[in-house]
């Protein structure tokens, strides 16, 4: 009860509670975020804040909500072809996990929450309209967001290698020698001239490999061809006669 009474005086609601961690978040990491940390940024003590989430992770997935809900529905325009829409949204999604410090780790694993299964839902209309299946646009939908998660993970995992060691005592972090340019001449002529492996043109590389895919798979499906791994494909391969 003293939780209730405390957080009804303060007028918390889980909207505040929300924002005030994602500010939190910026200042300390998702490491240093703890309850009892957020309960003296709001100036209430810990129990309080119980009563708008049940544990840490409850507190996680609110967060998470609350900042991939910044992302506003974005329909197709009337000229934009959906290859183009595909690659707009997660161009936005990287820039939103990008906006937070460990963005990408505080949303992945999470619950979505109804607003974020909304959003879902307009994704996968937008989709189904082009002619994609309901499964095939979930599972698209799916392969685009895991790749955004993981490659924004992998951004700001380097930004913080790359980040001055704090307080006075902490000890550098070695980055290891460096590689033997004569023993990998194909990886320094890689990083030569398509420069870090976290920057933009890898991210627009990665993400239309995966666009080409989804037209692939749309063309097998006008065609009226199973995809690989789709239920009949081993039975359309096994009965196939040999090539002459």
């Amino acid at each position: 009860m003293g939780g209730r009474t405390a957080s009804r005086r303060t007028g918390l609601d889980r909207a505040t509670v929300a924002a005030t961690a994602l500010t939190l978040l910026d200042d300390v990491g998702l490491d240093g975020l703890t309850v009892r940390r957020l309960a003296a940024e709001l100036g209430v003590q810990s129990p309080a804040l119980y009563w708008h989430f049940r544990d840490k992770q409850e507190l996680l997935d609110l967060m998470a909500q609350e900042l991939q809900a910044a992302l506003p529905l974005a329909p197709r325009r009337d000229d934009e072809p959906w290859p183009q829409w595909v690659a707009r949204r997660a161009r936005e999604r990287r820039r939103l996990l990008l906006s937070r410090r460990d963005g990408a780790r505080l949303v992945a694993g999470t619950a979505a929450g109804p607003a974020i299964a909304l959003q879902a839902e307009a994704e996968l209309r937008t989709l189904a309209d082009a002619g994609f299946s309901p499964v095939q646009a979930l599972r698209a939908i799916t392969a685009i967001g895991h790749y955004t998660t993981g490659f924004v993970m992998e951004e700001q995992s380097a930004g913080q290698r790359r980040r001055p060691p704090e307080g006075p005592t902490a000890p550098e972090a070695p980055d290891g020698p460096p590689p033997d340019a004569g023993a990998t001449p194909t990886l320094m002529a890689a990083i030569r001239d398509g420069g870090p492996p976290e920057g933009d043109e890898a991210f627009e590389q990665g993400l239309w490999m995966l666009i080409d895919g989804m037209r692939a798979l749309l063309e097998r499906s006008a065609a009226g061809a199973a995809p690989d791994g789709a239920p009949g494909s081993e039975r359309r391969t096994r009965t196939s006669p040999p090539a002459r």
